[in-house]
């Protein structure tokens, strides 16, 4: 058994869900909470999953970063749109020793993280997850649930595999969480991009779910042009993604249950949505490379109108 503790910054769909898998194989974990704080603290942790439904019914569970024992690893499992809470929050709550695992969307955010804790300690995480938060301390995963862990580098230069990447990796598959190791974490996050630009920008713009996009001739046209400028955007960077990613993503999402998507559902609940980690800076990131990324540019420049009226409403 692993002695490693485990800190999680963000108990909602993804956060709780990992989180609870790791407690529920018997590890120490430790769960920040905002709005769920006392229901979580009364009732616990409930999944739902069609891996197997599981309650947990006492969790260490913190409103406050500050109260929370300093861990090994430190999962930020926060909506992007509240990276400016972190310098507050990460310097108690991850030991001197310890690594920060940025489980986060888009690009560039390792490079936030890395302003705060040092570029020696930050560790990418992608997750390739279809999971809700249905009701305080309630989540229901729907499908997937893989990692793809990657180590930081200043400059996203690859990183190899470390020691510490594998030994995070044996506590999240004893958990029964698939994980992949990767030895380049920019070509990772170009990779999560093929899937996160196409479909979470258009299931705002379009209002439609996952299912409802792929079943139409045209937006299953427009979801493969916007794939095509995420592996061009990642080419500019030199990072070169084959034809056969962008045909395994459409493949995946034909199968996957229909799913409505974490930036529609920010959207639907008027909540600020993760338009720049996700679209602002990997069209910047293409852009100071030689990049031109017209249709993506679109997309942006929608999102920010919607998000804005969206808000203010």
């Amino acid at each position: 058994m692993s002695n490693r503790s485990y800190g999680i910054l963000g108990t909602g769909a993804l956060g709780g869900y990992y989180g609870a898998k790791l407690q529920r194989a018997g590890l120490d974990v430790h769960f920040l909470l905002h709005s769920d704080y006392e229901h979580v603290c009364q009732h616990g942790l409930v999944v739902e999953s069609p891996d197997g439904d599981f309650t947990l019914p006492r969790v260490n569970a913190y409103q406050d970063a500050a109260k929370m024992p300093p861990c090994d690893v430190v999962a930020i499992a926060l909506k992007t749109t509240q990276n400016h809470l972190l310098p507050q929050m990460l310097h108690s709550v991850v030991k001197d020793d310890g690594v920060v695992l940025v489980l986060q969307n888009g690009l560039g955010v390792e490079a936030e993280v890395a302003e705060i804790v040092g570029s020696q300690r930050v560790i990418g995480g992608l997750c390739f997850l279809c999971s809700n938060k249905v009701g305080a301390g309630h989540i229901h995963h729907l499908d997937y649930g893989e990692i793809k862990l990657g180590e930081y580098t200043p400059d996203y230069s690859p990183g190899g595999i470390t020691g510490r990447m594998r030994q995070i990796a044996n506590d999240f598959e004893n958990a029964g969480i698939p994980i992949q190791l990767a030895e380049d974490l920019l070509l990772a996050r170009w990779q999560k991009l093929v899937w996160n630009i196409p479909y979470n920008g258009l299931s705002v713009v379009l209002n439609a779910t996952t299912d409802e996009l792929m079943a139409d001739s045209h937006t299953c046209t427009l979801v493969k042009q916007l794939m095509d400028e995420v592996v061009a955007g990642a080419k500019a960077c030199d990072r070169i993604i084959p034809d056969s990613f962008v045909q395994k993503m459409l493949d995946y999402t034909l199968k996957m249950k229909p799913y409505r998507t974490s930036m529609k559902i920010d959207y639907d609940e008027k909540r600020q949505m993760e338009v720049e980690t996700m679209f602002g800076n990997p069209l910047r990131i293409a852009k100071a490379a030689g990049g031109n990324l017209s249709q993506i540019t679109m997309l942006y420049q929608q999102l920010k109108f919607l998000d804005a009226r969206n808000r203010h409403n």
